[in-house]
């Protein structure tokens, strides 16, 4: 197990975690996705198209990223 942190971002905004969590990178990949959902389906004015979530590694090493356009889908 690796221990990963899950980090968000825009242009002007970043949130760090500083905790970060042990666990496999399909895990970390499942865990990604759900706190992007979990992010869109809060009640909020925030406009998510230009925010991506960033997994590291312990030294800081990016190991994925995943957009939060690529789980909003395509716009009507």
């Amino acid at each position: 197990m690796t221990e990963v942190y899950f980090h968000c971002s825009d242009a002007q905004h970043v949130f760090l975690d500083r905790r970060g969590a042990a666990m496999d990178i399909i895990e970390a990949r499942e865990h990604a996705e759900r706190m992007v959902r979990t992010m869109l389906m809060t009640p909020s004015t925030e406009d998510w198209r230009e925010w991506v979530l960033h997994v590291t590694d312990d030294l800081g090493a990016e190991i994925f990223a995943v957009p939060f356009a690529s789980v909003l889908g395509r716009l009507h």
